[in-house]
């Protein structure tokens, strides 16, 4: 983490000098988001403020904190793979990030939401195999984002699962579920 540190000053710099006025402003929604993803990963805010101006949807940064930090490498490396095509399913698969690894346990996964797909997959896989279960790039940012968003929120993993679908981002789920 600590070359993410030594990258983060160097974007910030390059970035306020470029726009001449600061960095890009996200919302408070997003702000949010990102404190409790920095939370969640015991990041500084700082570093993960510096992902969300990187050409990365802000719902894929907890995912580059959960592959780099099970996978031993750089966050800059994975977001450079993405910029370069590689989607997250070939990315866990290249650090042999199983599916199991990417599980979230839930009461019901009758009621999963988006996920409802990956669950049922889950379910008709023996336990032991459920490294191997298929899992598309979706299904693995949701995963993610349900782990994060539970953990950060006190929240049972149903509960963010079940609701998953009915906003455009988990950066606006995380704002529902806040209120």
């Amino acid at each position: 983490m600590a070359s993410l540190s030594r990258t983060a000053v160097v974007l910030a710099t390059l970035m306020c000098s470029a726009s001449g006025v600061g960095a890009v402003q996200v919302d408070g929604a997003e702000s949010a988001y990102l404190r409790a993803v920095s939370r969640y990963f015991q990041v500084p805010e700082g570093e993960v403020s510096i992902l969300a101006h990187w050409d990365l949807p802000t719902d894929e940064i907890p995912v580059v904190l959960f592959v780099a930090r099970r996978a031993g490498v750089s966050a800059e490396a994975l977001v450079a793979l993405r910029e370069s095509g590689r989607s997250w399913t070939a990315l866990a698969a290249s650090y042999n990030i199983g599916s199991n690894m990417l599980h979230v346990p839930l009461r019901d996964p009758a009621t999963a939401g988006v996920l409802s797909g990956a669950y049922q997959r889950f379910g008709d896989t023996p336990v032991a195999e459920w490294a191997d279960v298929p899992l598309g790039e979706q299904d693995i940012i949701a995963l993610v984002n349900v782990r994060v968003l539970s953990q950060v929120l006190g929240v049972p993993p149903d509960d963010i699962a079940r609701r998953t679908g009915s906003s455009a981002s988990f950066v606006e789920l995380y704002a529902q579920l806040l209120r």
